[in-house]
């Protein structure tokens, strides 16, 4: 099967995570390569991390750490192979800048700074109309 990026058909960016609705925090996969990808996610009003008209922070977290399960999810479908399990490790740092609001489309790059064993670190940023609103480094280990 051939897949054109970027690509924002639900059932294959859902085939590429663990996660299944209502938790699922990414809705497009725009760029792949070996160290790096680059999520889509439009914030909608029933989402689980929305109070008020704004997705809270921990919605960011899984949002990124969903990113980084694209990457390894595409990675496997490129190899034919099923999505692994993963979680996330260790946070070493989390800063957001700005909280999104329900409508606000965020844009997130993930970049692969290590992997081994299973344990990736990867370093993210997450941003609303090219303003980052939010950075991170975590470790996520795949089961």
């Amino acid at each position: 099967m051939e897949v054109l990026l970027p690509n924002s058909d639900q059932n294959f960016v859902g085939s590429l995570i663990p996660q299944k609705a209502p938790f699922v925090m990414v809705d497009e996969v725009s760029e792949y390569s070996e160290n790096h990808v680059i999520s889509g996610f439009t914030i909608k009003e029933d989402n689980l991390f929305v109070h008020e008209g704004i997705f809270q922070a921990s919605g960011l977290i899984e949002h990124q750490a969903q990113t980084v399960a694209l990457h390894t999810g595409y990675k496997y479908f490129l190899l034919g192979k099923e999505s692994p399990t993963g979680y996330i490790g260790a946070i070493k740092s989390f800063e957001a800048d700005a909280l999104p609001k329900v409508g606000d489309q965020l844009i997130t790059e993930a970049t692969i700074l290590n992997e081994m064993l299973g344990v990736t670190l990867v370093e993210i940023i997450t941003k609303i109309n090219d303003t980052v609103i939010a950075k991170s480094q975590m470790k996520t280990v795949v089961k």
